[in-house]
């Protein structure tokens, strides 16, 4: 993003009044390189290709903030594989995660981790490197870091559904687990940190796992893990949590854990985020990614941005999809929640 929106993106988070309300996008792998019509391995292993295809996109929607901008990801695959995950690459579609932790008590077993040599962390640092100037040469910068959760890479390391089960069964070694995520993630986020400069002000966390526990284990297995994550970074900064599986038994608790954004997905209406957590957090979302924002037309697009913007009744509210931007969302549809945004804008502004 440009710095320009980075300073409207900040102000919204922080739950400044804004007189035009912003509209931000979560892009990745994911969507990208269908967008762009180039193959996924391309995507990842070209740099021209991956710098082409941002720049592409971010002059196509000059008006649009994208999230976190300029992303240097290998889909999932940088927290799993630094804990020893096998990671499957595939021409068309993102990596695929393989578990490699077959028993929770061989938790200690793991080999300890080196953010800078391991995996596929050791080459998306690299790449940062490689690639910041070019970003920053296009007039573009790089200001969020970005992880999966705790949950999200435990899931990855154990297996997902495995790992529900130790969480009734096993507490003690999900606890060691989750605490060895929590620490990869923070020194990864720092890294990152370290790679880019001084122009990173904020975190992005994506932990769909989350959503998958009731109130009382989220307190115990997920809350305390979330909050040393946030602890760990500056209190101004921008603090982004994504979460589009369920987000009720965590909702009220993601401000106390230091979250300052949410992004969630299409389960729970704004209305009721809203009037669940006031404006304690800023709303990123939420019209529905998939059955709107990739096969709605243009009108039923249009309809579901104004349902969400007046629910929203206007305040602390960043304009987007509930969730990433889904594989196959066409350009005509981004358009048309920017198109609907501008609309709603110029009549909050009395227009």
């Amino acid at each position: 993003m440009r710095p320009a929106q980075w300073e409207i993106f900040k102000r919204a988070a922080h739950g400044e009044r804004l007189d035009n309300i912003p509209m931000a996008m979560i892009i990745d792998s994911p969507w990208i390189p269908g967008y762009c019509g180039v193959k996924h391995m391309d995507f990842f292993l070209d740099p021209d290709v991956w710098f082409d295809c941002h720049l592409k996109i971010h002059q196509e929607f000059p008006d649009v903030i994208f999230v976190p901008g300029f992303w240097m990801e290998y889909g999932m695959a940088a927290e799993p594989s630094a804990l020893g995950a096998k990671i499957k690459f595939w021409a068309d579609n993102t990596p695929s995660e393989y578990h490699n932790l077959f028993r929770i008590e061989d938790v200690d077993k793991i080999h300890e981790y080196e953010v800078e040599a391991d995996a596929f962390m050791a080459m998306t640092l690299h790449r940062i490197r490689m690639q910041k100037q070019r970003v920053f040469d296009a007039g573009y910068i790089m200001p969020m870091v970005t992880a999966r959760g705790p949950m999200c890479t435990a899931g990855f390391v154990r297996n997902t559904a495995d790992f529900m089960l130790d969480i009734v069964d096993k507490p003690e070694q999900v606890h060691k687990l989750l605490d060895l995520c929590t620490r990869l993630i923070i020194d990864w986020l720092k890294a990152q940190h370290k790679a880019i400069g001084d122009c990173v002000e904020g975190i992005f966390i994506l932990d769909d796992i989350v959503g998958f526990v009731n109130e009382a284990h989220y307190k115990e297995f997920c809350h305390p893990y979330l909050k040393r994550i946030c602890d760990a970074f500056p209190k101004d900064w921008v603090k982004l949590y994504h979460n589009d599986a369920d987000v009720e038994a965590c909702l009220e608790y993601l401000p106390q854990a230091g979250f300052n954004v949410l992004n969630w997905g299409k389960q729970t209406d704004i209305e009721d985020v809203k009037f669940r957590v006031g404006d304690e957090i800023t709303l990123m979302g939420n019209v529905n990614p998939l059955e709107v924002g990739v096969r709605g037309t243009v009108e039923e697009v249009r309809a579901a941005t104004m349902d969400v913007l007046n629910k929203s009744e206007g305040e602390r509210i960043i304009l987007s999809v509930g969730g990433g931007t889904s594989p196959g969302m066409p350009k005509e549809n981004i358009h048309a929640m920017l198109s609907a945004l501008n609309d709603y804008n110029a009549t909050r502004r009395g227009e």
